[in-house]
């Protein structure tokens, strides 16, 4: 999900956090072993990092149901090191594997998962998308002590691939064997993050057997943002070939904050979610027929009454007429925002009369707002608050329990530290080229973008935009973009998660 533990107004990369992740050797500086004597310098760079050793992977048989069938599967869960150039394990890359029992198919696909943040573990995916046993979070009226109960997923995708769920550093279990400050430059960093994923899924395929089988890349928000730049490093550089992509609510480009005083784009791309909720709030049965409107006006005579900007109070009023329509909002405050209405305010004026706020990525979920006197939003968003305890405590007892992985440390779903301690600049990049050039050099190859018509923190509108652009060789019906109700994670509906499911399965060729 898009994280970059920011405001969820400025929401560009999944603002999803915890607080301190805790059983990583990242989290403490490394101290001097002055008791061993030596030159300081050494000393210094000694540290006094000593965390129990993981145990061994853990598997369990186990059965769900999907579609009619039964499924008899393997969980295993485990880990992989990361190594530095000479050899030395820095880090220990926790993953969960579901397989499906009986004899081995050799055409049988295995799917790598992961999400965003940055600072999310992949149990989101895991057990809210696509894993087979899932847990209720992200919808309207979900609260932090819900049962943690595990119940088979309708919309898991095992009956057609295998699935291995990865944890970057710093989240899950996985965890740093270094000091903070090589943590940051190893694992915290735009371009090291990549590669070292992507040799995490040439490992996990090399230990298991699978080089041969067909491969799809999956991520949600900044996890999305991973997809297409690992896909491009494992061409290109690992020389393992990649037969599909699909990208959940994907942050693929940085318009939303980038010169909102000077550029339209933020503006652009936002209308059209926030036109969406309005609509859902009226009743209304969203769909690609009854948003091309909005989205027409939005790259038309909206960007260009936005260019003529204030020195044209006619386009001023024009604005302020079409955007109170689309949104739903009070004439008075639209007409005070010129038409431009940021993310922020976006959330805090919906629903101030009821003393309610709403979230960044469904604005249609809502939670009391416990300082609605306050000028400006003071919580913590409203989606993010619900979900924390029951993934963690569903995800542990998995792990521990179920599977029997008898690890030591805490489970960090969402880490605001790895968060905090991100390369700056994130916000800024962008994974589109590496998209194009994905789809580029594997004619073959087909790809799948996502979104929740509510969502902004990652608006379905810029990916529209980026595929508009983009030149597709050989079939340009390869490249997919598909948009259902619901918000960043739509798939908590159940309409939504097997209409997502179905298209899912259009781009692996299943029945």
């Amino acid at each position: 999900m898009r994280k970059l533990i920011v405001a969820a107004a400025a929401a560009v990369v999944l603002s999803f956090g915890l607080p301190a992740a805790q059983a990583s050797a990242a989290d403490d500086p490394p101290k001097a072993d002055a008791a061993k004597g030596g030159d300081k310098k050494d000393a210094d760079k000694k540290s006094d990092i000593d965390l129990p050793p993981f145990p061994a992977d853990a598997s369990v048989k186990q059965v769900t149901h999907v579609a009619g069938k039964t499924l008899n599967y393997t969980a295993t869960v485990g880990s992989l090191p990361v190594r530095d150039e000479k050899g030395k394990k820095v880090a220990e890359v926790v993953f969960t594997a579901y397989t499906l029992d009986g004899p081995r198919d050799p055409n049988r696909p295995v799917t790598f998962a992961f999400n965003g943040g940055p600072g999310a573990a992949s149990v989101y995916l895991n057990l809210g998308a696509i894993g087979p046993k899932r847990v209720q979070f992200g919808a309207q009226g979900d609260a932090p002590s819900d049962s943690a109960a595990l119940v088979d997923n309708p919309g898991t995708w095992l009956d057609f691939t295998d699935m291995v769920f990865i944890d970057p550093v710093g989240t899950g279990f996985s965890r740093s064997l270094v000091d903070k400050d090589e943590s940051k430059k190893r694992f915290y960093s735009i371009k090291p993050d990549i590669e070292y994923l992507s040799r995490i899924v040439y490992d996990w395929l090399l230990k298991n057997g699978r080089m041969a089988s067909p491969k799809y890349i999956t991520g949600e928000s900044y996890g999305g943002y991973r997809v297409p730049r690992i896909t491009y490093f494992l061409q290109t550089r690992l020389g393992v070939g990649i037969n599909g992509m699909v990208a959940v609510s994907p942050y693929l480009e940085p318009p939303m904050d980038q010169a909102p005083e000077f550029s339209p784009m933020p503006w652009i791309t936002t209308l059209p979610s926030m036109a969406a909720a309005n609509y859902e709030r009226q009743g209304k049965t969203l769909s690609p027929a009854q948003m091309k409107e909005v989205e027409d006006y939005a790259r038309g005579e909206f960007a260009a009454d936005l260019l003529r900007g204030r020195r044209d109070p006619a386009a001023v009023d024009r604005i302020v007429a079409k955007v109170t329509a689309y949104t739903g909002l009070n004439p008075a405050f639209v007409k005070r925002s010129g038409g431009r209405i940021e993310i922020g305010a976006f959330l805090r004026e919906l629903y101030r009369d009821q003393g309610r706020i709403a979230s960044v990525y469904d604005s249609n979920v809502t939670q009391e707002d416990p300082f609605p006197w306050a000028p400006d939003g003071r919580r913590n968003d409203p989606i993010l608050d619900a979900i924390i305890a029951p993934t963690t405590s569903a995800m542990v007892d998995f792990d521990t329990r179920v599977v029997g992985w008898k690890v030591e440390g805490r489970f960090n779903a969402l880490s605001y530290e790895v968060g905090n301690d991100w390369e700056k600049g994130v916000e800024a990049t962008e994974a589109s080229p590496d998209l194009r050039q994905a789809i580029a050099a594997d004619p073959k190859m087909k790809v799948l973008i996502v979104h929740g018509w509510d969502d902004l923190s990652c608006p379905y509108f810029v990916s529209r935009l980026v595929i508009d652009q983009m030149a597709i060789p050989g079939d340009a019906g390869r490249v997919k973009l598909a948009v259902y109700p619901g918000g960043h994670m739509f798939y908590s509906r159940p309409a939504s998660q097997a209409a997502f499911r179905a298209d899912v399965m259009a781009v692996f060729g299943a029945k």
